[in-house]
């Protein structure tokens, strides 16, 4: 796959500039630039600038409202419910990382339940910040419909991602950030986009023949991880990010993947627990070095064991001047460039990446 380089500057510019020239808030089109590009310097390309002319196409369109004004619902001290007005995920996210981490400073714990939201970017993006104030943080979040049950063959759930992340002594956090289907949908859009096949085990075809073609898997359904219990896992994080508000159900859901028009009305649950209100930040960050160390230690003679989020973590550092797009992302952004009648992110590199 080929692969051309850009300043990370660069990038979080032109996607700045292309959110702005649709009406979005400088603040909220800095925060949202920030988080697709860090994404992709992390190597989690599904949740990169490829979502980028999905953003300007859904606010364009009426499915993601550019200047919303979010409302508290409920707000118990501990415990709250925001409506996002249909507001780019990252927006919504920022409120509700805002809210938990001073909530929980003050009382050892916080939830948010968000209704009315979009898609917030790879869940790592607020859980490492929360990390960084000494907090454990659980993230899920409803999808569009993507994913069939175990056994079955209809679209009922969403790729319902779960990131969890504890604050560690070590040099970064310890952090699982998963799609709940065995591969996330970006990752299916890439490859259609690329033109290349998906991995065996990702999806079931339209008849729940597995297929490796992703606009096969496209028209039929992804698959969850590991089986019925992976399935398991699914439906209560779709339970609980939804039904604590009025968030809809991926079954009862248009992906602004199929009409941008569609106002998703995404549901988020977000969980904050401070580490000083239990044995203490400086314990436990301890404890989870320990814990990080001791899995890296844990191959045969010479292999290599990772920590969750050591790779990511790894490759956010490795790109913190410069990222690789592929080249059907570049094209996108190149296209919306055009479109939206914006300077192209400038290239870093004179020679395309391979």
């Amino acid at each position: 796959m080929e692969l051309q380089s850009y300043s990370t500057h660069d990038l979080i510019r032109f996607a700045s500039q292309a959110l702005q020239a649709v009406g979005v808030p400088v603040a909220d089109a800095d925060l949202t630039a920030e988080s697709l590009v860090e994404a992709d310097q992390r190597g989690i390309n599904s949740h990169g600038l490829l979502r980028l002319p999905l953003y300007v196409a859904a606010i364009e369109e009426g499915g993601i409202n550019p200047r919303p004004q979010p409302r508290w619902l409920r707000d118990t001290g501990s415990a709250a419910l925001l409506d996002a007005d249909g507001a780019l995920g990252q927006v919504a996210m920022q409120a509700a990382t805002d809210y938990a981490m001073a909530h929980a400073s003050d009382r050892g714990i916080a939830a948010v339940a968000v209704q009315n939201s979009s898609h917030y970017g790879a869940g790592i993006f607020w859980t490492d910040r929360m990390a960084a104030r000494g907090l454990v943080a659980i993230l899920t979040s409803t999808t569009g419909p993507t994913v069939a049950p175990y056994g079955g063959v209809a679209k009922v759930f969403g790729t319902n991602p779960l990131t969890i992340t504890a604050p560690s002594a070590s040099d970064h956090p310890l952090t699982a950030d998963m799609a709940t289907s065995t591969g996330a949908y970006g990752k299916v859009i890439a490859a259609k986009n690329e033109g290349t096949s998906i991995p065996e085990g990702w999806a079931v075809d339209a008849q729940g023949i597995p297929t490796t073609d992703p606009v096969e898997a496209m028209a039929g359904a992804l698959i969850p991880f590991g089986g019925h219990k992976g399935s398991a896992v699914s439906a209560l994080l779709e339970a609980i990010a939804a039904s604590l508000g009025s968030g809809t159900f991926a079954h009862e859901t248009e992906d602004i993947w199929s009409n941008p028009g569609s106002r998703m009305n995404t549901g988020h649950l977000l969980i904050a627990l401070d580490t000083e209100a239990f044995a203490g930040r400086q314990h436990t960050e301890d404890r989870v070095s320990r814990l990080q160390e001791r899995i890296r230690e844990s191959g045969v003679s010479g292999a290599t064991v990772h920590a969750p989020g050591d790779i990511e973590y790894a490759k956010g550092n490795r790109n913190s001047e410069t990222v690789a797009l592929a080249a059907s992302t570049t094209r996108l952004l190149n296209e919306l460039a055009e479109k939206l009648n914006i300077a192209q992110a400038a290239q870093a590199a004179e020679e395309p990446a391979h």
